[in-house]
């Protein structure tokens, strides 16, 4: 369910839906959350709010790509640990 908030006037639902319609065409890679309308005349100013999205570290480890090290064997943990790690210094 996606909330839309219409301050200084009043949209019938099928308008409201085609706002949202509209923020899913304009950003297909979000997902929307919630619209606030407000209105003012024939103007309309609008505020999206998105859902996060959760992602996954992918780390560069020992030449792989990995999110974590759980699936290493014990030989690829080892070079892991023996690798020098480069920190910056403040």
């Amino acid at each position: 369910m996606i909330d839309v908030k219409v301050t200084g006037g009043e949209l019938s639902s099928s308008e409201m839906d085609a706002y949202v319609r509209r923020a899913c065409e304009i950003h297909p890679d979000k997902i929307i959350s919630g619209i606030d309308i407000a209105l003012d005349g024939d103007f309309a100013d609008l505020t999206y709010h998105w859902k996060t999205v959760p992602f996954e570290r992918i780390r560069r480890i020992t030449g792989y790509l990995v999110g974590t090290l759980d699936r290493f064997n014990d030989g690829k943990r080892a070079e892991e640990a023996d690798r020098v790690k480069h920190s910056l210094k403040n």
